[in-house]
């Protein structure tokens, strides 16, 4: 052709132009070529099948002339009868191959094998394209294989291995797959779905077990940490992957009540205690903030309060807070997320701690011009009962030098704030006990109860379990937890006969002369710190109490302003009020407490109608 066209160049230029109804040399060429040669049945039938093989065997990882290819595909093109004659069987063609091969491999391959294989197979393709393909075969040709090799096996993929992508953190893979499942119609929104019971599911697990208990908070902060980081590399900060998290954490952090609000509380409070030498103030700064997260997720967050609260009053009491600045930080969190009225109580323990030191500072003066002031040391916390957790007071039985500072004490301050009653909380004292011993002095911090019980080895070097109770008059159950602080723990101050780790009714307890420790002040007091069973059980009786006022107070307030309410309306009114989770049985028995002390009252016709009663 071109050398015909050569050939004929003079008559082309000059003939043929000037004549618009003639055809140019190689127009003529292509239309006789088109209708002589390839319009052959049998000529067009072995091309076709030529091209086809060889795409076959290229795609069988063969080598093939790639430039012969694109030789023979362009003549198509050029002729016209790319489209028909070859793209429509090459598509079917490329259509039974992937179909056959997606089918086999999803069977033969793991996930992350099969998803590299699919990559493979559309670069292979848009390669193809690039080289000797028309541009116009690309959308129906990269089309077919995404159909074929993944939108046919969507869900056999999910099921299959995303669980164990996210367990082993393979963040390649999963940047894969999100990127091959964004390609496919509907993918993207299949994988969203299946990361979200992931999240819930894996969540769930943390949260269900009791026995997991001890390590349910920091294996939450762990996997948050992991999903947030798939997020931000594998999924690109993408909005509705971050919102869809959220929702599953916040939907498996409350299928068990109450429990983790509290473990969130004791977590904190771990971390906030002195001795936790495992953070510098900007990464313990960072653990409060990753904390913040997931208390977010909680409903029941008064539990939380509670809990926070009892914690908080003990490490200012017990002097145990690593940093009050990490306090306050903790606490402008809480008011941040919370409100004011969430964060006012614990802002008055600190108020109470602040108050009490000036006081202790005109204390010391105040003594200073007394004509005995005594050779004991007295620091008074004076707590304001409101704000403080609720503490039953423990009458025990004071050496006499005790009483009487207590007596100073109480003359000097109800001479500055009369009219104002002190209540002594001996629970929550604590004491520099200095002892000999063979190898030396030393100091002992110890609690009110752990002295009362050393100081009597001052005139006694042995004593009975009852004489040790009779003497101190401290209640039975706390009288033995701290002898066996005393005689069975570390620092074993005192000797126990028979030996053993729980104390019976007929032990008996000597002094020992020949305690050893490499320290000079020696803490014993951690028993302080130590949460009782008694105190879990209260401090959530005592949340669930104050629920019952809450949920009362919203019914009358709700009927108040309605005068008359039918039940699922109230129902629905306290459901949109209430900050905690309330089961419908709760409510129902909070709504018959309230019409039997006839603040409301039922329609006689009509049982599910309430009227207030002014």
């Amino acid at each position: 052709m071109i050398m015909i066209r050569s050939i004929f160049l003079f008559l082309d230029r000059t003939y043929v132009l000037q004549n618009s109804m003639l055809p140019s040399i190689w127009d003529m060429g292509l239309e006789l070529f088109r209708n002589h040669v390839i319009s052959d049945k049998l000529v067009q039938r072995k091309t076709i099948d030529g091209i086809l093989l060889l795409i076959k065997q290229e795609r069988n990882g063969e080598a093939v002339d790639r430039s012969l290819l694109r030789s023979l595909l362009s003549m198509l093109s050029d002729l016209q009868v790319y489209k028909d004659s070859f793209e429509q069987r090459f598509l079917e063609d490329t259509n039974r191959l992937y179909t056959a091969e997606g089918q086999r491999l999803m069977q033969e391959r793991e996930v992350p094998e099969y998803l590299h294989h699919v990559n493979k197979r559309l670069e292979e393709e848009a390669d193809r394209v690039v080289t000797y393909l028309d541009h116009s075969t690309q959308k129906p040709l990269v089309a077919c294989v995404e159909r074929q090799l993944l939108g046919e096996h969507l869900t056999a993929i999910l099921q299959k291995g995303l669980d164990n992508l996210l367990n082993e953190n393979r963040i390649a893979d999963l940047t894969l797959l999100c990127q091959l499942f964004s390609r496919v119609k509907g993918g993207q929104q299949l994988l969203l779905h299946a990361w979200g019971e992931y999240i819930k599911n894996f969540g769930t697990a943390i949260v269900i077990n009791p026995e997991k208990d001890k390590d349910m908070v920091q294996d939450l902060l762990d996997f948050k940490d992991k999903m947030d980081h798939t997020i931000e590399v594998c999924f690109q900060k993408n909005e509705k992957f971050i919102n869809l998290m959220k929702e599953s954490f916040e939907t498996f952090v409350n299928k068990r009540p109450n429990k983790p609000a509290e473990l969130i509380a004791k977590h904190v409070d771990s971390k906030l205690r002195a001795g936790n030498k495992e953070a510098t103030d900007e990464e313990l700064e960072r653990i409060l903030d990753k904390i913040m997260i997931i208390f977010r997720f909680i409903h029941g967050k008064d539990v939380f309060e509670a809990f926070y609260k009892k914690d908080l009053a003990k490490r200012l009491l017990v002097g145990k807070s690593a940093s009050v600045d990490a306090e306050k930080s903790m606490l402008s969190k809480l008011k941040h997320e919370c409100g004011a009225a969430f964060t006012s109580k614990l802002e008055g323990m600190f108020k109470d701690m602040e108050l009490s030191k000036d006081i202790m500072v005109h204390f010391k003066q105040y003594m200073q011009n007394q004509s005995n002031p005594g050779n004991i040391d007295l620091t008074v916390n004076i707590l304001t009962m409101g704000y403080w957790p609720t503490y039953t007071p423990m009458d025990v039985l004071l050496p006499p030098e005790m009483v009487k500072l207590q007596e100073v004490f109480k003359t000097f301050y109800l001479g500055k704030h009369s009219g104002r009653k002190l209540q002594w909380q001996t629970s929550l004292g604590h004491a520099v006990l200095k002892a000999e011993f063979k190898e030396g002095k030393k100091e002992f911090q110890v609690s009110l109860f752990q002295a009362l019980v050393l100081l009597m080895f001052n005139e006694g070097d042995e004593f009975g379990f009852e004489e040790i109770k009779m003497a101190t008059d401290i209640e039975d159950s706390e009288l033995r937890r701290t002898i066996q602080s005393l005689a069975c723990g570390k620092a074993r101050v005192l000797n126990k006969s028979p030996k053993g780790k729980d104390i019976e009714d007929g032990d008996k307890f000597t002094f020992n002369g020949d305690f050893k420790h490499k320290l000079f002040r020696i803490k014993i007091n951690q028993i302080q710190m130590k949460e009782t069973v008694e105190e879990q059980v209260s401090t959530t009786e005592r949340v669930f109490q104050d629920r019952q006022y809450q949920i009362d107070a919203a019914i009358v307030r709700i009927m108040k302003m309605r005068k008359t309410l039918g039940h699922n309306l109230l129902v629905s009114e306290l459901y949109n009020q209430l900050k905690f989770p309330v089961k419908p049985g709760d409510l129902k028995k909070r709504v018959e407490s309230l019409i039997d002390r006839d603040y409301m009252e039922r329609e006689k016709d009509n049982p599910n109608q309430y009227h207030y009663v002014a």
